[in-house]
């Protein structure tokens, strides 16, 4: 989603071997193109998609089908490395309802603030972050999305009652954790990573505070 330092020496030590000598096969496969291109992702290079075919050995219009554009290959990469953060995190979490959700989406924020490599990432290219991350023509957001649907949808199995509907807290869930994610990297804001669970915990108690009456406006 793991881009914590133990899951990503991990996937750096995988990603070393060549996609297709690891598959003890000749021809390159759409699932090598991405081995490939997680490897250099995470040793820092640029990913171009004309070395990264000839490294292959296929075509440039071979690997454009199997990945569609640059930013598109690198949506896919970012996600190989956030959903397993995610599913860590929801594994290793306690409790039910509230807290649980709380602690899964903490986790997630941490491990993905302390991995070097995406801060860099986003501190050096942070408009293509965005445009990768965010964007309605990237899946990225929206896969975020769909897993932390499920995560509720999973604490309203076992009883709890969410004070929103289900789409419209996965969002505002993944848009909060967005926004800690990234405050240090593209605002230069610091922010206590640990905000995360209590602002998420506000987030769906359901509790309104009375509000003070507004009158109403004077004619003019």
């Amino acid at each position: 989603m793991s881009p914590s330092s133990r899951t990503s020496k991990d996937l750096k030590a995988a990603a070393a071997v060549s996609p297709a000598a690891k598959r003890g096969r000749s021809k390159a496969t759409m699932q090598d193109a991405l081995s490939l291109a997680r490897s250099k992702w995470l040793q820092g290079d640029r990913l171009d998609i004309g070395q990264l075919a000839t490294e292959l050995g296929v075509s440039r219009a071979t690997l454009f089908r199997w990945v569609g554009s640059r930013d598109a290959l690198l949506a896919e990469v970012l996600w190989s490395l956030f959903e397993p953060t995610i599913q860590m995190a929801k594994a290793e979490s306690r409790g039910e309802g509230v807290p649980r959700i709380a602690e899964v989406c903490e986790r997630v924020v941490r491990d993905i603030s302390r991995f070097e490599r995406f801060r860099r990432f986003v501190a050096e290219d942070g408009e293509l972050a965005l445009r990768v991350l965010t964007s309605r023509a990237s899946p990225v957001q929206g896969r975020i999305i769909a897993t932390f649907r499920e995560l509720l949808e999973s604490e309203v199995r076992r009883g709890w009652t969410p004070p929103l509907a289900i789409d419209t807290l996965a969002y505002l869930l993944t848009r909060l954790g967005e926004s800690f994610v990234y405050a240090t990297a593209l605002s230069g804001q610091k922010v206590d990573i640990g905000d995360a669970g209590i602002a998420v915990q506000l987030l769906l108690s359901g509790r309104l505070p009375r509000a003070p009456r507004v009158p109403p406006a004077s004619k003019l």
